[in-house]
């Protein structure tokens, strides 16, 4: 493993952190002042964009559609991507179901923000190095993914203002749990526990401990957006890790 994935590694998302502010923000190098409704959704719109190329990318060797890719900031390609040579039938079908979650979540995130939502942004799949070459690798950048963007839902969605927007994140949660538990739940039918842990929230599937939940609390694990920028754009608000050149919108 090489010190850029060791890094990326370490803080891992998803999909779909949601807000910053005051010393949040600050350390996550965006806006100091509460964002709006907009830039929590551009902020997870970003994330989508991450997730459904991902998936789009593993199951038909190509990104979304470039109708859903447009909007304000800086437009940019998709590279490290292939598709995966699925040898197992149902790994196969839940990745194509997974896929079009996450291609109708852009496309919800989208319809919401209307002409106010931001551009695809240069995308980097191979930033840790892995995730094409066969299922297991698959399985182990999709099992952070859908860990961290569980994670991700569960610390920002307090903080949107509109009832109807905040029922709506809570469902999409419901969705990457759902995801997230059928990856685990392959990784440990296939013996796979060495997954390398995103960070020191990250809890790992065991067989003693199968669910990514507070052992104390019974509660998922939250993480704030800071913890979420970190994984998919590094240190460096310019750019990094699978956002070579940082995210579009306020949030970033």
């Amino acid at each position: 493993m090489n010190t850029n994935r060791n890094e990326i590694l370490s803080t891992i998302t998803l999909a779909a952190g949601l807000l910053l502010t005051g010393t949040a923000a600050r350390q996550a190098g965006a806006q100091t002042s509460a964002p709006t409704d907009i830039d929590v959704l551009n902020f997870a719109l970003n994330l989508e964009y991450l997730e459904a190329e991902f998936y789009s990318y593993a199951v038909n060797g190509t990104g979304i559609d470039a109708s859903l890719t447009g909007g304000a900031g800086t437009a940019g390609a998709t590279t490290g991507g292939a598709k995966v040579a699925f040898a197992d039938a149902n790994v196969a079908a839940i990745a194509a179901e997974i896929a079009q979650d996450e291609l109708t979540h852009v496309r919800f995130l989208r319809s919401a923000l209307g002409g106010q939502a931001v551009a695809k942004p240069a995308i980097n799949l191979a930033a840790l190095g892995i995730g094409f070459a066969n299922e297991t690798e698959f399985l182990t950048v999709s099992r952070a993914l859908e860990d961290v963007g569980v994670s991700a839902y569960a610390g920002g969605a307090r903080f949107i203002q509109n009832r109807d927007l905040f029922e709506a994140a809570g469902r999409i949660l419901g969705t990457e749990a759902f995801h997230a538990g059928n990856i685990r739940h392959l990784l440990l039918r296939r013996g796979i526990t060495s997954v390398p842990a995103v960070d020191a929230k990250d809890i790992l599937p065991t067989t003693n401990k199968q669910f990514a939940t507070d052992p104390t609390t019974g509660l998922a694990v939250a993480r704030t957006p800071a913890e979420v920028l970190a994984i998919v754009r590094g240190a460096n608000a310019a750019g990094g890790a699978f956002f070579p050149a940082g995210l579009n919108g306020n949030v970033r």
